[in-house]
């Protein structure tokens, strides 16, 4: 690869297979926390090390925390009744940044795939259900992506929950969006969803 130190190439390896980075962004990520090493690579090292030890899945929602139980899952403040399903754990922080919704969530860990091989058991699709149970749902808001695995799982799930409202995010034309610029799924789902002003 070239004449740096083992260690330096095996980082730049590592930092290659981030979201995001390929080798050449991962090499100069890597020299750059080198010339930093005291305000960067060391402070990072350290941050690193400790979410590697603390940090886990909540065993209620499937959030990651520092305890068994997640501080959404832990608080009294939350809505019970209202469960908003997502898919990873990166949609439930976006979820959390627009400050709207205050019930719980529940994190499935991914869609179901026949072309993946990934079924419900797969998922934390089982602990789902088992909570709407015991929380006392009355509302399940199916946070899921439009894609064709998506849609599948939105509809695997409400297939499972007679007698429980379910809903899911509407979809169509974002905020500040020009419709030049959009997709024609996305307008055919804006035009289905329309309402009157």
């Amino acid at each position: 690869m070239t004449d740096s130190p083992q260690a330096i190439d095996d980082l730049i390896a590592l930092m290659a297979k981030l979201p995001g980075l390929g080798p050449r962004s991962a090499r100069r990520a890597v020299l750059h926390l080198v010339k930093k090493r005291a305000h960067l690579l060391i402070p990072l090292a350290d941050a690193m090390q400790q979410v590697g030890e603390t940090v886990r899945e909540c065993v209620n929602c499937g959030n990651i925390a520092t305890d068994d139980i997640c501080g959404i899952c832990a608080s009294e403040r939350r809505a019970i009744g209202e469960i908003c399903v997502v898919e990873d754990v990166s949609d439930l922080w976006a979820m959390e940044r627009s400050n709207q919704f205050k019930g719980r969530y529940h994190v499935l860990g991914g869609t179901l795939s026949a072309l993946d091989a990934v079924g419900p058991e797969d998922l934390r699709i089982p602990r789902l259900l088992d909570r709407i149970k015991s929380e006392n749902v009355t509302e399940v808001i199916l946070a899921l992506g439009a894609t064709i695995d998506g849609q599948t799982t939105a509809h695997y799930i409400a297939d499972q929950l007679p007698g429980i409202t379910v809903t899911s995010l509407a979809q169509g034309v974002p905020v500040g969006g020009e419709l030049d610029y959009l997709d024609d799924g996305t307008i055919t789902a804006a035009l289905k969803a329309r309402r009157a002003i």
